[in-house]
């Protein structure tokens, strides 16, 4: 199969026809090329299905999609209009230019102290919080669960009591609460919610239509679903808590409205000739500031480098800067080389971090591949450079794939090995029933303290038996 896929990337750049290939055939060759890795996806059972959308100031290169809409039968194909919760791409697309739009007119400053509208982190102890500290999660705080029947007062008391944070700004740590503060911000600053001010400031004139908070009920058939929920409700729990308009989850885009924002941060707040966030603006965000020690560097709001950066894949440069949501949406920036790509999905399986982390810098690499400016450090100067990363790429996700199938094999194998011991089997059973009416009568007691034992043996050597956890997402 590698062979076959390594003939498939590297066979055209032989073929005359691909010397006089247009812009569009190359676009069009570059896009199924997404679509393989979109589909060893959708067979790892990773998503359901996604929309890549690969461009540069002028719009969108390529566009890749696959899979429908939702479970139902004939629902429609997934295509870049198709609305998605976004999920923490709301910090970005929403909270940081909200933010920031203030602070170009003055009414806050980035070094201003968030007990000066928040005077319950007024409290000595751990310095003062500023509105950079929020914006580049080195405010120390960690994250929150609002209950059932807290208001966002309630939530704020409970984030400013916390008794073990970190000092502000000595440490990176990605925190949605953050993001609650700032939302909460825009409110007490301009007596209008996050989602009045954003459409109004931000979304009209840009002109996203599809971008918004609460969408309608009428428009719940043209959403996909993430989940647990029903569609056009936020995944996030404490976002539906705040009312489904908060700081850090709540919006709703499409592949093409994003594609529009990343423009504008390609063209310094301007796109097709009409200003909508200040060329000062768009700098001060997409500035870095370095975190931990010089380990994370983020930008207001977006990140730049640092655990959450598998966007970034292999070629986009040191310049760029991008987002991840947990739903299994991303959109990464490179003004270095104009060039974005944008990835929503219907994301099935959460656990499974790793792979679909890898998703992420794979749809990345091969796009920056195929579509950035030839450059000579990286070696990609000419068709047969992007062909031969193309088809590691591919080569790596096919890998991938066939892994849990040879361990089916390998299953399927054992189970018939096992046939012949199917008496021994039912004799194993027994013995259990047995064991199980030894307990019920009173011997029970023994196996809780041999129970007890273990667990303090374990105790002693450290080894409790449990996984570590993950990385959280973003």
């Amino acid at each position: 199969m590698r062979l076959i896929i390594m003939f498939l990337m590297l066979c055209p750049i032989f073929t005359p026809a691909s010397l006089f290939a247009s812009d569009e055939a190359l676009a069009s060759e570059h896009a199924a090329k997404l679509a393989i890795l979109l589909d060893t996806a959708i067979s790892q059972k990773l998503i359901a299905g996604g929309v890549v959308v690969v461009g540069n100031q002028d719009g969108i290169i390529a566009t890749s999609a696959r899979g429908q809409l939702n479970a139902a039968p004939g629902s429609p194909q997934l295509d870049e209009r198709s609305i998605f919760d976004v999920a923490s791409l709301t910090k970005v697309i929403a909270t940081t230019p909200a933010v920031m739009k203030l602070v170009e007119e003055g009414r806050i400053s980035l070094s201003d102290p968030v007990s000066r509208w928040f005077p319950e982190f007024a409290a000595p102890g751990y310095g003062e919080i500023t509105i950079l500290n929020l914006l580049t999660h080195t405010s120390g705080l960690q994250d929150i669960m609002v209950g059932a029947k807290q208001s966002m007062p309630d939530a704020i008391r409970k984030a400013a009591a916390q008794k073990y944070r970190k000092q502000a700004g000595s440490h990176f740590r990605y925190a949605d609460i953050n993001f609650i503060l700032l939302g909460e911000l825009v409110l007490r600053l301009t007596g209008e919610t996050l989602d009045v001010f954003c459409q109004e400031q931000i979304y009209g004139p840009l002109g996203t239509e599809e971008t918004m908070f609460l969408p309608p009920r009428e428009l719940a058939a043209a959403i996909a679903p993430t989940a647990g929920t029903r569609a056009g409700v936020v995944q996030d729990l404490n976002a539906r808590r705040l009312g489904g308009v908060a700081g850090h989850a709540g919006l709703f885009s499409s592949a093409y409205d994003l594609s529009r924002y990343a423009r504008l941060m390609l063209g310094r707040g301007v796109i097709d000739d009409r200003r909508v966030l200040s060329e000062n603006v768009v700098a001060q965000m997409t500035t870095p500031y370095s975190c931990s020690q010089g380990q994370v560097l983020r930008g207001l709001g977006w990140d730049m480098e640092s655990p959450y950066s598998a966007p970034k894949g292999s070629f986009f440069s040191a310049a760029s800067f991008g987002h991840t949501g947990y739903s299994g949406s991303s959109i990464w920036i490179d003004p270095q080389q104009d060039l974005f790509v944008i990835m929503l999905t219907r994301r099935l399986n959460y656990s499974d971090i790793r792979n679909f982390n890898q998703l992420r810098r794979d749809i990345s690499t091969m796009a920056s591949a195929a579509y950035r400016m030839p450059d000579e450090g990286l070696g990609l100067t000419t068709r047969w450079e992007v062909a031969k990363i193309t088809a590691q790429v591919l080569v790596a996700a096919e890998t991938a794939t066939q892994a849990p199938r040879r361990r089916t094999k390998v299953a399927a194998r054992c189970s018939d090995k096992l046939q012949p011991r199917q008496r021994a089997d039912r004799q194993i059973a027994k013995k259990d029933r047995g064991d199980r009416r030894l307990a019920k009568s009173g011997i029970g007691p023994r196996v809780s303290r041999i129970s007890k034992v273990a667990k303090a043996d374990a105790a002693k050597t450290g080894h409790s038996g449990r996984k570590r956890r993950p990385l959280p997402e973003s």
